[in-house]
């Protein structure tokens, strides 16, 4: 994975929302909302759907949320205005940002997170910005805790898998955002239970901080990941320096 592990960056993410259920909840939701909107409100014919309900199963969405959620997309009940967007900008240090937002409006997020970036020492910036330094990748995170490495990779040569690393007892596989939801739903057919399955704006190149910059970012990937419009946060910060461990494994 262009040497180096994402699976440090997602983790934390992952961390951060996973200990507010009812906002992750509401974020899975918007996720499907979007994708019925888009793109219909079967999962067999809109792959984007499919990836959002595996998630959301993945991450205990109840199942009659779903059903609600893609009926506000498709229009059958209301509540389905919501259009995502992305805002860029920086970090303290030069530490690129980016934020996928999911909103119903628009005129309250933008100056919402305009005011995070500037609190925490951050500045907003225009469209472009900072786009061109991540690539958009399909990753898949397994445990392989009582699984067979040999079979996961099989699957994912099988499966469209671009690249597959392994570090420790847990094995991170990329693809295309395209052929993400055909890698996932092979595990899922071979009962292999995912960690992370998501489209994940990866750094092509990422930054080191001191340690009194890295706690001022962390705090503020934090604030906008605990932001209701923000769907997921992406940044160059190099998660696997020594600084940045320490502080993420010490809480921040």
């Amino acid at each position: 994975m262009a040497g180096h592990s994402h699976w440090a960056g997602i983790k934390h993410k992952k961390a951060l929302v996973d200990s507010k259920r009812s906002k992750l909840w509401s974020k899975l939701s918007k996720a499907i909302i979007v994708a019925a909107k888009l793109g219909g409100g079967d999962p067999d014919g809109n792959i984007r759907l499919r990836a959002a309900i595996l998630e959301a199963k993945s991450l205990s969405l109840p199942k009659d949320n779903i059903e609600r959620a893609i009926k506000k997309g498709t229009g059958e009940i209301d509540g389905g205005n919501v259009e995502e967007t992305l805002y860029e900008g920086y970090g303290p240090g030069g530490v690129a940002i980016m934020c996928d937002i999911m909103t119903d409006n628009r005129n309250r997020t933008a100056p919402e997170i305009r005011k995070i970036f500037d609190v925490h020492g951050g500045a907003l910036g225009g469209t472009g910005c900072v786009a061109y330094i991540f690539e958009r990748k399909g990753v898949i995170a397994i445990d392989l805790t009582d699984k067979s490495e040999e079979q996961i990779i099989e699957i994912a040569l099988e499966n469209n898998a671009l690249d597959v690393e392994t570090r420790q007892q847990r094995i991170e596989l990329t693809t295309s955002p395209e052929c993400l939801s055909q890698l996932a739903n092979a595990f899922e057919q071979a009962g292999i239970e995912m960690e992370v399955n998501e489209v994940v704006r990866v750094p092509q190149t990422t930054v080191d901080v001191d340690e009194e910059t890295a706690t001022t970012i962390l705090k503020l990937l934090e604030t906008l990941e605990d932001h209701d419009d923000v769907q997921a946060v992406s940044t160059n910060l190099n998660f696997e320096h020594p600084t940045i461990a320490r502080l993420i494994s010490s809480g921040g």
